[in-house]
């Protein structure tokens, strides 16, 4: 495989700004938790003193992702992962306001499934708007689109067009993509401003 010093893909330099920001007593939310991969990275650096909220609208990733946790974290930090299968348009209602370090979105199909199971831009849209509320000072918000299929490339630019919008003097919007490799992953990262002497995650 091809390496490059700095970031070979999408998910490299997402998890590259994600263990910049973490604290292991961040909040965090992986509002499409898909097969657990990114779950299982976020867990291992938040779980000892933080929590970690993983939500899917399908069982089979739910299911996916809790095996996933449970062969690879020690069950009395696994136990601080909390599961919730339903739409990533709402969020579970005891999670505060400018609480949380980190929402994490992997948008499109589960892999390995139904391709016609999509992330759709009418519930993406709602969730970014819900996330935003949630979102601690200094935290961010990591969105990967795949506009690589019909559905993906709509949902893709409503996306762009919604973050574009936000004020700059409390949102910081920036939007990588590879402009060699056709119809690649992109990522969109969003975050918020952090006030002078305030410390993110406390």
């Amino acid at each position: 495989m091809t390496k490059y010093p700095l970031f070979n893909s999408h998910l490299d330099l997402a998890k590259s700004y994600w263990k910049k920001l973490l604290k292991p007593n961040s909040i965090v939310i992986d509002a499409t938790c898909g097969n657990g991969h990114d779950t299982l990275f976020l867990a291992e650096i938040v779980l000892r003193k933080g929590m970690l909220i993983a939500i899917d609208i399908q069982s089979e990733a739910i299911l996916q992702t809790k095996f996933r946790i449970k062969a690879q974290i020690p069950p009395e930090i696994a136990q601080n992962v909390q599961y919730f299968n339903q739409c990533h348009s709402s969020f579970p209602a005891f999670i505060q306001e400018e609480s949380v370090a980190l929402i994490v979105y992997n948008l499109g199909y589960l892999p390995g499934a139904n391709k016609d199971l999509t992330t759709e831009e009418g519930s993406t849209l709602k969730s970014l708007a819900n996330a935003l509320k949630l979102i601690a000072p200094g935290g961010a918000l990591s969105v990967t689109c795949y506009p690589g299929h019909p559905a993906g490339k709509i949902e893709e630019a409503k996306v762009l067009e919604f973050a574009s919008t936000f004020d700059p003097k409390v949102w910081n919007s920036s939007h990588t993509r590879f402009l060699n490799r056709n119809a690649s992953p992109s990522l969109l990262i969003i975050q918020k401003l952090l006030p002078n002497n305030t410390l993110l995650g406390g």
